[in-house]
C-alpha cells in the first residue's frame, strides 16, 4: 500500500486532458489540496472529496513556466507534479524536479525525445527492435523524395518537432508526398519542427491507442481508447474520443502491449534510461500485425477524458507509485463493464482558422450523474462571460455501466451526443458526426 495520505498535488496544464486529470484526482480521499497551473474555469469548479475544499488554479503557472512551477512546488510542499501537456516534459521539467528533490509524474528530457522528436524515436526504434512503421529521417528534400518514390507516393510525411498533433501528413500519391516536403523542408511552414522529417510506409488497418503507465521497469496498460483526428478531410488534435475500443479486447491489447514494452524498456536500459510516465502508443493493426505509428509521452487528449472514468484504482496512489518506481505495489483495476464517449464541442472555423471570443450557454442545464463537461478551449472573458479560447472547447463525456461493450457505448454515445446539442455557441459550433458510431466501429 503506498502511503500518500492527506497529498499536496500540482497539475500542470489548461486544457480537457488536464480537467480530466484534476477531476479524477479530486476524487481520491488521499488528496487534501489540488492546485492547477494554469487551470481553466471548469478546473476551478472540482471539489475534492476529501474535505470538499475546490481547486485552486493558478493562472501565472504556464506550461513554459518551469522553474515558477518548481519553486511553486517547493514553497507549498507539492508531495506530487502531474504533467498534463508534453511541452515542459521535453523543456526539461523533470529534470528540474528531480534535482530539486521533487516528486513528478512523466520522463526526464531525454526520454521526453520519444515524443519531442520523432527522427530519434524512429532510430531508436530502429536499434533496439521495437516494431515501428517503416520509416526515414530526412533533412534533405531529394533525398526525402526518392524514400517517397520507394513507397510509390503511399506515405506519411512527419515533422520531427512538436506541432500540437498537425505535424504528421498523409499522402497516397507521389505529387502529395513531394508537396508535403516541399513544404516541411522547402517552405519550412512549420517553423523549427520541420527542419527535419520522417516518412513513413503508409499503413492500412485499424487504428488503436494504448496508453501505459511505467514506473522503469513494471508497466500496465490502461484502457483502450480510439480517437477520431480528422475532420472534413483536415487534421486535428481530437474530435473525440470512446472507451473501451471496439474490435481490441483489453487481454489483446496486454498482449500488443507486451511486443513493445519488451523491446522497449531493453532498449532504454542499454541507453542508460528509465522511463516514468505514460507511454502513449499509437498502432495501427494491419494484417502483418500490430505496428507502432508515433510514441507520446504523456497522456492523450481526448482519450484520457474517456479512460480515467473506466479506471477503480485509486487515481492519486497510481500516478504516485509510477512517479516513485514502486508499480508493483499498486493493483491497476478497470471498470470493465463500463463504456465511456466523449464529444468534442468544436467553434466554427476550426481547426484552420477557429472563431474565438465567442460566448458559450447551454452548460447550466447539464447536471448528470456519469456525465462531465470538460473544459478545453474554454475561458472568461473580462466581463466573467463563459468564451470560446481554442477550437477544441468542451469534451462532452458520458460513461454508462454495461456487461455488453457495444450496448453501453451506444448508449454513452447518444447521452455525449444529446450533451453537445445542449450547447449553444454564439455564432454556431460543431462536432464530428461518428464518433463510437457502433455502425462504424464494427464494419
Amino acid at each position: 500500500m503506498i502511503n500518500v495520505e492527506d497529498l499536496g498535488v500540482l497539475v500542470i496544464g489548461s486544457g480537457g486532458r488536464e480537467h480530466a486529470l484534476v477531476w479524477k484526482l479530486a476524487q481520491s480521499p488521499h488528496v487534501g489540496k489540488i492546485w492547477c497551473g494554469p487551470g481553466s474555469p471548469g478546473i476551478a469548479e472540482e471539489v475534492l472529496v476529501r474535505n470538499g475544499n475546490r481547486v485552486t488554479c493558478m493562472s501565472n503557472l504556464s506550461a513554459r513556466n518551469i522553474l515558477g512551477q518548481r519553486d511553486f512546488a517547493k514553497q507549498h510542499g507539492v508531495g506530487l507534479t502531474v504533467f498534463g501537456p508534453e511541452l515542459p516534459l521535453v523543456l526539461g521539467a523533470g529534470d528540474i524536479f528531480e534535482a530539486a528533490g521533487l516528486s513528478y509524474f512523466g520522463p526526464n528530457k531525454a526520454e521526453a525525445r520519444f515524443e519531442g522528436s520523432k527522427c530519434s524515436t524512429q532510430e531508436f526504434a530502429a536499434r533496439h527492435g521495437v516494431p515501428f512503421a517503416e520509416g526515414e529521417c530526412f533533412d534533405d528534400p531529394e533525398a526525402a523524395k526518392a524514400f517517397a518514390r520507394k513507397l510509390g507516393g503511399r506515405c506519411v510525411v512527419k515533422a520531427d518537432g512538436l506541432c500540437g498533433g498537425k505535424g504528421a501528413l498523409v499522402c497516397k500519391s507521389l505529387e502529395a508526398a513531394y508537396a508535403a516536403i516541399d513544404d516541411l523542408l522547402v517552405k519550412n511552414v512549420l517553423g523549427e519542427a520541420g527542419k527535419k522529417i520522417v516518412i513513413q510506409e503508409f499503413l492500412e488497418g485499424e487504428e488503436l491507442s494504448l496508453q501505459i503507465i511505467c514506473d522503469g521497469k513494471t508497466w500496465g496498460v490502461l484502457p483502450t481508447a480510439q480517437d477520431y483526428k480528422l475532420l472534413n478531410g483536415e487534421q486535428t488534435g481530437g474530435t473525440g474520443s470512446y472507451s473501451p475500443h471496439a474490435k481490441v479486447s483489453h487481454e489483446e491489447a496486454e498482449v500488443i502491449a507486451l511486443d513493445v514494452m519488451s523491446p522497449f524498456l531493453k532498449g532504454c536500459a542499454y541507453e542508460g534510461m528509465v522511463f516514468k510516465g505514460i507511454l502513449y502508443v499509437g498502432l495501427m493493426l494491419t494484417k502483418a500485425g500490430a505496428k507502432i505509428l508515433e510514441f507520446n509521452v504523456r497522456f492523450g487528449d481526448p482519450e484520457t477524458q474517456v479512460i480515467v472514468p473506466r479506471i477503480k484504482t485509486d487515481f492519486v496512489e497510481l500516478l504516485y507509485a509510477a512517479a516513485t518506481g514502486r508499480l508493483d505495489e499498486v493493483p491497476l483495476e478497470i471498470h470493465h463493464n463500463r463504456a465511456a464517449v466523449c464529444v468534442v464541442v468544436m467553434a466554427p472555423g476550426y481547426p484552420k482558422n477557429p472563431v474565438l471570443g465567442k460566448r458559450i450557454s447551454g452548460l447550466e442545464r447539464l447536471r448528470g450523474f456519469r456525465f462531465k463537461a470538460f473544459y478545453a478551449g474554454a475561458g472568461l472573458n473580462d466581463g466573467g462571460e463563459l468564451v470560446t479560447t481554442g477550437g477544441r472547447v468542451l469534451g462532452m463525456t458520458a460513461w454508462v455501466d454495461n456487461s455488453s461493450a457495444i450496448l453501453g457505448l451506444a448508449e454513452a454515445r447518444y447521452a455525449a451526443y444529446a450533451a453537445a446539442r445542449r450547447v449553444v455557441i454564439d455564432g454556431g459550433s460543431q462536432t464530428h458526426p461518428d464518433i463510437a458510431d457502433v455502425r462504424e466501429v464494427l464494419s
